[in-house]
């Protein structure tokens, strides 16, 4: 979990995983019988599609990891920036 925290925020962007996403990732590993190299394959399979639609998005500030999202139910659940803000600033210095 806190490899992937590091991944997104070097892309500027807040991971949050959810305590009930955590358990389910547990309870998943348990039901495989795959032991801890289960629960890293279980967060590469939801982590997989949102590591490589982030660096590509400047909108996102931050992305929460749901249960649904482990079961893949949902996506995760991104969180944009105000980027209303950042155009005033870029106007500001342009005078």
């Amino acid at each position: 979990m806190k490899q992937y925290k590091k991944l997104f925020l070097m892309d500027g962007v807040e991971l949050e995983i959810e305590e009930d996403a955590i358990a389910r990732v547990a309870e998943k590993a348990i039901e495989r019988k795959t032991g801890a190299r289960g629960l890293r394959s279980i967060m590469e399979h939801v982590m997989t599609d949102i590591m490589y639609e982030i660096p590509s998005r400047e909108d996102v500030r931050k992305c929460i990891i749901t249960k649904n999202a482990v079961d893949l139910k949902s996506e995760p659940i991104l969180i944009k920036r105000d980027t209303s803000k950042r155009v005033e600033k870029k106007e500001e210095n342009v005078s």
